[in-house]
């Protein structure tokens, strides 16, 4: 009903109209397309190389020519002698010769000067046609003399309105050669192609061929190529509304900006109103009929809409007062119905339809910018004086695991369905927002387990924190005082919502922007690593330690919940199914797509404590890799450890003893301390072997007397002797080092062994004791 209304209300302004006018036609599906609906392919085919002859036309037979007419066979059907050179014409489409109504060349092309007004007569179809000149001809294609068919490309069509040439319709609507054609008549394109080629070379009209690279015009819907015929159709004055359509353009937000291009681009490229009218069953109807006395075009009232005019009559006579009407069979072009898509979803024009209109945002590929972008511009802009929509999001392709775009035909399309039914659908989006905006995209099953992996990172955080927040006693703290609550938290709690303040307006931004990419990683960032890895595993003390606080764990757990319900908000609009489902185990009664997005509170929203946090828990990781590394329990207790800083990295003193509470709790520290210096620290023997490898060969006889020596000695007595003497005499020899094997420990001034780690990244030392 709304396009056929659109069409009255179009038609009234005089941008709809009936004419006949050369149209791309696709023979297989036997229908008109619109430009926008062409697609191009390459391809490599032959040039012929084909000599039209002078042609002789008797002045009886050229007073009766008009203009640049052509002079038909049957009227001067003296045939000319195909030996003789005359014009050279290079042509890939040999079968149209007898649609050729012209021979063009350029004014500027000195081999042709002598010719301009002659005649050449069309190899076997036996007309003749004049020897014109235009400025559009390249003269470094071919042989720079090109045959104007009625018609072969746009450019033909160009030229017979510029000089009024005759239309010869040699195609018919099922790309079937006419009567026109002559003795190629009934023959389907791809045979007459053939065939007229074998006829050129038996009748020694061609010269020579040469393989060229060739752009060929194509239905979008069956790859045939398209031809141009002549026809009756039904035309949107696009040309008429260039320059309102691109203004109109330029009002709106385009992501990315660069592919607003691409639809001025189109427009300037219009030379030919858009066709709307189609040759098959199944769209809208046109609503017309035609009076079956006068021709006359009948509109219906709006009050009858919709209608179908092969059913539906009009409800008056026509003004010759016949009531007899044909109506119209042909349809819409299915962009008719899409290009008014925001006022449908606006109820237009229905009362209220402009608190809605323009619509916020027009998601769509890039491969339909200059169909359904360009016509919705047109389109609702003729009807409303209005742009269709304040943004407009172009994404790309999807490209098969194979690189290729997907499709049926080269079977690498792996359905949604497929990625659901295993992996649920939260993963699938999380794979698709991870494009970026105009770009294309390739699926990769790789990706879509890292997002089901996310996933479950996040529902097992989930898991671990309802274990804490919704017994009863918790429930009751946490629907308390918040300010109270909020007055107790940690530096790291204030950490934390430092990250997430900072992830919110990142995420916020990246919406904004539709950069949804920025907002997925952002969010997996901060839960995978701030929030899992970190700052969970730096509030279990506060948790499971009887010795802490109740207000202090209480402020954890406010913590804890406070980041989850956020980042789903967050999240939602990504992972939906996930978001709703762990939301709904809070209590909520309404789901998380209505609430408002995550407030930041500006007394948690500071840089300052998110970098002071970053520097504690990397000093955390660097004890937390060394206890891996030793392979200590990460549980396991540590007696103590000191931070030594020196000149340049004394300003951490303050943000390490800030943290002191939480760096200790994480890494269950004893004793934690921040001093400036270096540790005072040095190597202790505690263990000495004899090396029976150097002491036989040596001692021979009297070894046993120097393996007993190294064996009742005290490991730091030899020490002590090695490095008062650098040798100890025994058995009518010396034993050095050499003689030994040593186990070293480093240790600190309390006379305990340490550990030292040092931190490049942070600039300090810090001296553990186990």
């Amino acid at each position: 009903k709304r396009t056929q209304l659109s069409f009255l209300k179009m038609y009234d302004q005089g941008l709809i109209y009936q004419g006949i006018h050369p149209v791309n036609w696709c023979p297989r599906c036997e229908t008109a397309i619109a430009f926008a609906e062409v697609e191009y392919s390459d391809n490599t085919t032959f040039l012929n190389y084909v000599n039209f002859p002078p042609a002789d036309v008797p002045d009886d037979v050229l007073a009766n020519v008009e203009g640049n007419s052509y002079v038909r066979y049957a009227d001067c059907p003296e045939k000319a002698d195909a030996s003789v050179p005359g014009v050279l014409i290079a042509t890939t489409r040999p079968e149209l010769m007898s649609a050729c109504v012209a021979v063009v060349v350029h004014p500027d092309d000195e081999r042709y000067n002598s010719l301009l007004g002659k005649y050449v007569e069309v190899p076997l179809s036996g007309q003749k046609v004049k020897i014109i000149a235009d400025e559009e001809v390249d003269m470094e294609y071919g042989t720079g003399a090109v045959m104007i068919c009625t018609f072969g490309d746009k450019t033909d069509v160009a030229w017979v309105n510029k000089y009024d040439l005759d239309v010869i319709e040699a195609i018919s609507e099922q790309g079937i050669l006419t009567e026109a054609a002559g003795r190629y008549e009934g023959m389907e394109l791809p045979d007459a192609k053939k065939q007229t080629i074998e006829d050129l070379k038996a009748e020694g009209y061609l010269t020579k061929q040469e393989e060229v690279d060739q752009n060929v015009g194509q239905c979008w819907r069956c790859k045939t190529p398209i031809e141009i015929l002549v026809k009756k159709q039904w035309f949107v004055a696009v040309t008429k509304m260039i320059d309102e359509s691109k203004k109109a353009s330029n009002e709106m937000r385009w992501v990315p900006e660069h592919m607003e291009s691409r639809l001025l681009n189109w427009a300037d490229s219009m030379e030919w109103d858009w066709c709307i009218s189609r040759q098959r069953l199944f769209a809208t109807p046109i609503p017309v009929w035609y009076c079956k006395e006068c021709g006359k075009v009948m509109l219906p009232d709006e009050d009858q809409l919709p209608i179908d005019p092969t059913v539906d009559k009009p409800k008056h006579a026509c003004e010759c007062g016949c009531t007899e009407f044909i109506g119209e069979e042909d349809v819409l072009d299915t962009w008719m119905d899409s290009s008014i898509s925001p006022l449908s979803v606006a109820d237009w024009p229905n009362p209220g339809w402009e608190d809605i209109f323009p619509s916020s945002i027009r998601p769509q590929g890039h491969d339909i910018i200059r169909t359904w972008a360009f016509y919705t511009t047109l389109r609702c802009l003729a009807l409303t004086g209005q742009k269709p929509f304040d943004d407009i999001v172009i994404n790309g392709m999807v490209f098969g695991e194979d690189g290729y775009k997907m499709s049926k035909s080269r079977g690498n399309v792996t359905g949604p369905e497929e990625v659901i039914s295993e992996y649920g659908a939260d993963p699938l989006r999380l794979w698709a927002a991870n494009s970026v905006p105009g770009s294309d995209v390739a699926f990769d099953w790789k990706n879509i387990k890292h997002g089901y992996k996310f996933i479950r990172k996040f529902w097992n955080a989930f898991r671990f924190i309802s274990m804490h927040i919704f017994d009863e006693e918790s429930e009751k703290a946490l629907s308390g005082d918040i300010e109270a609550i909020k007055a107790n938290l940690n530096p790291m709690d204030t950490w934390i919502f430092a990250k997430l303040n900072k992830v919110n307006k990142i995420v916020d931004e990246a919406f904004y922007d539709y950069n949804y990419s920025i907002a997925v990683n952002t969010i997996e960032q901060f839960v995978w690593h701030d929030f899992c890895d970190e700052y969970i595993e730096a509030v279990k003390y506060r948790l499971y330690n009887d010795d802490i606080s109740e207000e202090s764990r209480i402020a954890a757990k406010y913590t804890l919940r406070t980041v989850i319900e956020d980042t789903l908000k967050l999240l939602a609009p990504i992972a939906p199914f996930f978001a709703e489902e762990v939301y709904q185990y809070f209590g909520h009664e309404g789901s998380i797509h209505n609430e408002l997005w995550p407030e930041i509170d500006p007394k948690l929203d500071s840089t300052q404590v998110e970098e002071d946090g970053d520097l504690a828990i990397e000093l955390i990781g660097e004890v937390r890799r060394f206890k891996s590394a030793s392979k200590i329990p990460l549980n396991a207790d540590v007696e103590s450890a000191t931070v030594y800083l020196n000149e340049k990295t004394e300003d951490l003193k303050d943000v390490f003893e800030y943290f002191a509470d939480d760096i200790k709790g994480t890494l269950k520290i004893q004793n934690f301390q921040v001093t400036t210096g270096k540790p005072e620290v040095h190597e202790k023997v505690i263990e000495i072997e004899p090396d029976m490898s150097k002491i036989g060969p040596t001692f021979k006889k009297n070894a046993g007397q120097v393996i007993g020596f190294i064996k009742s000695t005290a490991p730091d007595e030899i020490a002590k002797q090695l490095a008062e003497n650098g040798e100890i005499a025994i058995a009518d020899g010396v034993i050095t080092e050499d003689f030994l094997k040593m186990k070293k420990e480093i240790v600190g001034a309390s006379g305990k062994k340490v550990d030292i780690l040092q931190s490049e990244k942070l600039g300090v030392i810090v001296e553990v004791i186990r």
